[in-house]
């Protein structure tokens, strides 16, 4: 890509923030106009909270989250090399309740859309007008034959950021030098960041320093993945021949774990891994299935204009749990739609069309410390479908110069600084 495509880029997706909700508040103060339940603190959930709270502050928006805390993913493969502590990605809530959002910690057992409720577990309801749900993903715990939630204590997936991520981290450096570590990456479309490529990556940075003998194995559901020839070259470039990657054409599927053995089994082998990175196949969280708002697929469709669910009215589905069109299942992905989210919610508070969407993403990846690469698209709405903007965003190119690898590191983390302080401050 160009260098002015890629400074047009830049500059749209930071000005994305305001897409929408230019000019002045709609209502700066009065009674309530509007009750609005946000169901998850992530990087959807917490940038439509807020942006429903600048667009007009008659909206009262109420935000559950079962955790007390919000821990990223975006960066947490940074854990595992040691380079990050689990704190630096870890953010409370209080910057939005300083916007007037009102934080409830919380378990959502489902929407009850007949009566127009929130149920949180142990009971307590929410009444609500609108209801913004993004919730991540869930796992899919029968698709792989042994693994369930109790295999995630041997065998940790470290797919959302905390405590799984931390026992990852404990086990790779309980590792004798010499061992292996095998990382299954799961079918299309699964949550990204973290990714299980830079994932390799990230460990192999650790291994080097520490147990150079070592080896990381990724077992792949897939034929192919997304920079796979940026990654591959980094590898290469960095680590040597300690990343071995097998696609899922070449024995890669995982059909089944015995996690007191520490075996992963294949079609045709079974590995023995001193460390096993188990990525099951995933699907919409687990409220938005208890609600009803997914279908056959596994993920909740929503009109791609708004967020509005296809099954229930005045229900927006927004991030990883919802069919996006051309978008992927991204933090970045998740900040647009829930600005885009709040625009269109705000704009039907008072009665107003809602603004035409525009949509961003960036997906990051540190092949080394100093070493990023990143994927960028722009998207439009178009005959009822999220699609890319042809010529806008890219890939970043192979024969990028060390500097220019270097200024994507520092673009990474740079954006994790500005979207996580939009989200929380």
């Amino acid at each position: 890509m160009s260098q002015l495509n890629r400074r047009s880029f830049i500059k749209l997706a930071g000005s994305a923030g305001l897409l929408g909700l230019a000019g002045p508040p709609l209502l700066a103060h009065g009674a309530t106009k509007a009750r609005v339940v946000v169901i998850g603190g992530g990087y959807g959930g917490a940038i439509a909270a807020k942006y429903l709270r600048l667009a007009d502050a008659g909206i009262e928006v109420t935000l559950v989250e079962k955790d007390p805390a919000f821990v990223s993913c975006p960066l947490s493969n940074e854990v595992l090399a040691g380079d990050r502590s689990i704190d630096s990605l870890t953010f409370g809530f209080d910057g939005l309740e300083g916007h007037g959002v009102k934080a409830v910690q919380g378990e959502v057992s489902e929407i009850d859309a007949a009566n127009r409720e929130v149920k949180i577990k142990g009971g307590g309801t929410l009444p609500y007008d609108y209801v913004v749900v993004s919730p991540g993903v869930d796992f899919r715990w029968d698709a792989i034959d042994g693994y369930d939630q109790a295999a995630t204590e041997a065998m940790p997936h470290a797919w959302k950021a905390g405590p799984q991520t931390l026992l990852l981290r404990k086990q790779i450096e309980a590792m004798a030098d010499g061992g292996t570590v095998f990382i299954t990456a799961p079918p299309n479309p699964f949550r990204c960041p973290p990714g299980p490529y830079e994932r390799a990556a990230q460990i192999a940075h650790y291994l080097t320093r520490h147990k150079p003998k070592s080896k990381v194995i990724i077992l792949d559901h897939k034929t192919r993945f997304s920079k796979q020839g940026l990654f591959t070259a980094g590898w290469k470039r960095h680590y040597g021949d300690m990343i071995s990657w097998v696609s899922g054409a070449e024995d890669g599927k995982v059909l089944a774990v015995d996690p007191k053995k520490g075996v992963l089994i294949t079609d045709f082998s079974e590995h023995k891994a001193d460390v096993a990175n188990v990525i099951p196949p995933q699907r919409a969280g687990a409220v938005a299935t208890r609600s009803g708002l997914v279908d056959d697929s596994g993920w909740c469709p929503v009109d791609q204009r708004t967020f509005e669910s296809s099954i229930h009215k005045d229900v927006f589905v927004i991030g990883d749990s919802c069919v996006a069109g051309a978008m992927p299942k991204s933090g970045y992905a998740a900040n647009s739609q829930g600005k885009v989210c709040a625009a269109v919610i705000a704009a039907r508070v008072n009665g107003r069309e809602p603004p035409e969407p525009s949509y961003v993403n960036t997906c990051y990846s540190l092949l080394a410390p100093d070493h990023g690469i990143s994927v960028a698209a722009v998207y439009r709405y178009e005959d009822g479908n999220i699609v890319a903007v042809e010529g806008a965003g890219g890939l970043s190119p192979s024969d990028a110069s060390a500097e220019i690898q270097q200024r994507e590191a520092v673009y990474q983390r740079s954006w994790f600084r500005n979207v996580t302080a939009d989200m929380f401050t």
